[in-house]
């Protein structure tokens, strides 16, 4: 699945929050066809960055928790 792979469901609810947000902020309506094209847009340029700083801070706890596994599991002989 790639990040830009979003359920129908996932999408609507997106594009809805997309709508009112735009709505309160420019006190201006957002029309479903723009507000799927600015999803798209984010989906493509700024989602892949939000992933991989996600992968990344998952990596990092992994990482330490595999550094603590020896003080963890190790049993004096």
């Amino acid at each position: 699945m790639k990040i830009t792979d979003l359920s129908d469901e996932t999408r609507d609810a997106l594009k809805l929050a997309l709508q009112a947000e735009y709505a309160k902020t420019f006190d201006d309506p957002l029309s479903a066809f723009r507000a799927e094209a600015l999803l798209d847009l984010v989906l493509k340029t700024i989602a892949p960055a939000i992933y991989n700083a996600a992968v990344q801070d998952v990596r990092a706890h992994l990482q330490m928790k595999l550094d603590d596994l020896d003080g963890e599991i190790y049993l004096d002989p």
